[in-house]
């Protein structure tokens, strides 16, 4: 974590700004720049927002909900965020691991629970269950034998899991 140290410091510092000391700076910059430059100067306008204060009132209570239901729209309803989360899984080498590791997982834990029922009712395992069995331990074993952080492995294994 030492030899990180700078590079999280400077994430956090980009985080701070961006999410927070940015977003309030730009919201107060546009509110003021948006009223004495564009309100103040038109007598039309002037008369829908007397002062300062109403126009921020006014802009909030329109804007505000307007931005959460486009917030809103932007994770549940338009492809974006799907395809933000996408480029974040095929960029960051944790986020794959993350998701290839729980589809072995759940993979493996239906074989186990099959196993387990058979064994339960005392059944014996027909040559192209055993097969099956020593397929999926082969594809783990093999699959986690060869992949690392830095190789596409896990890549190319969410590719073939989304497309099919």
């Amino acid at each position: 974590m030492s030899k990180s140290s700078g590079f999280r410091g400077w994430y956090y510092f980009r985080q701070g700004w961006s999410m927070y000391f940015a977003f309030i700076f730009a919201a107060v910059n546009t509110l003021t720049v948006t009223y004495f430059l564009a309100i103040d100067n038109y007598p039309f306008l002037k008369g829908i927002f007397p002062t300062f204060v109403d126009y921020v009132i006014i802009v909030g209570a329109i804007g505000i909900p307007l931005l959460i239901g486009i917030g809103y729209a932007h994770f549940k309803r338009t492809q974006a965020f799907r395809s933000e989360t996408a480029i974040q899984a095929e960029t960051n080498p944790f986020a794959r691991r993350n998701l290839v590791n729980t589809e072995m997982n759940l993979k493996l834990n239906l074989q186990i629970i099959n196993i387990l029922i058979k064994l339960s009712k005392n059944e014996k395992f027909e040559p192209e269950e055993i097969k099956k069995i020593n397929d999926v331990k082969f594809e783990l074993e093999n699959f986690v034998e060869n992949r690392t952080f830095e190789s596409n492995e896990d890549l190319d294994y969410l590719h073939k899991i989304t497309k099919n």
